[in-house]
């Protein structure tokens, strides 16, 4: 089974990212649970989704306490207390313009940044850095195949289809680099 943090602040679009992350793992034949927390359900504070995939049936009801990856919306975020929820060898893709090196994280975890508000920029969504974000992370942790993703951001987004599919797979191009 493996277990996905997401983290955010609220507005940012990671319990969006959480929700089409679960389906496109649904959708490629996975077995799925989902849930969110929501701080004090206003813009900017903290946020999380968590995701368990596996493909048996998930039978597990507690809290995701070491998270095999963790995508991280806002670097002010990834402190040590989120970071003790994740296994020592976890995959963390953060939104940032710093390098990975500049983040001192302990153990074996693979730290990657990415600038989603550039590619968001770039593909006329403004802040709207969900889309970007998904592409690097998928591409990361080789799941959910990009074909699926890509379906699932296509008949879930209500607006802007073109954009977020466009920034979903520069998203990914990025994320190949650095998988």
């Amino acid at each position: 089974m493996r277990e996905i943090l997401i983290v955010g602040r609220g507005g940012q679009g990671a319990q969006t990212a959480g929700n089409l992350l679960a389906q496109a793992f649904f959708s490629a034949g996975q077995y799925v649970q989902s849930f969110a927390t929501y701080g004090g359900a206003r813009r900017g504070t903290p946020v999380s989704s968590t995701i368990r995939v596996d493909a048996r049936p998930i039978r597990l009801r507690c809290d995701v306490t070491q998270a095999d990856a963790l995508l991280c919306f806002d670097a002010s975020l990834l402190d040590q207390a989120l970071l003790n929820r994740t296994r020592p060898e976890a995959l963390i893709v953060v939104n940032s313009v710093r390098s990975p090196e500049e983040f001192a994280v302990a153990g074996e975890r693979r730290v990657y940044t990415i600038d989603g508000f550039k590619l968001a920029e770039a593909h006329n969504l403004g802040r709207f850095i969900n889309s970007a974000l998904l592409g690097a992370f998928c591409a990361a942790l080789r799941d959910p195949p990009a074909e699926v993703m890509s379906r699932t951001i296509s008949e879930t987004t209500p607006d802007r289809r073109p954009e977020n599919l466009a920034a979903f797979h520069a998203g990914f191009r990025t994320g190949e680099g650095i998988a």
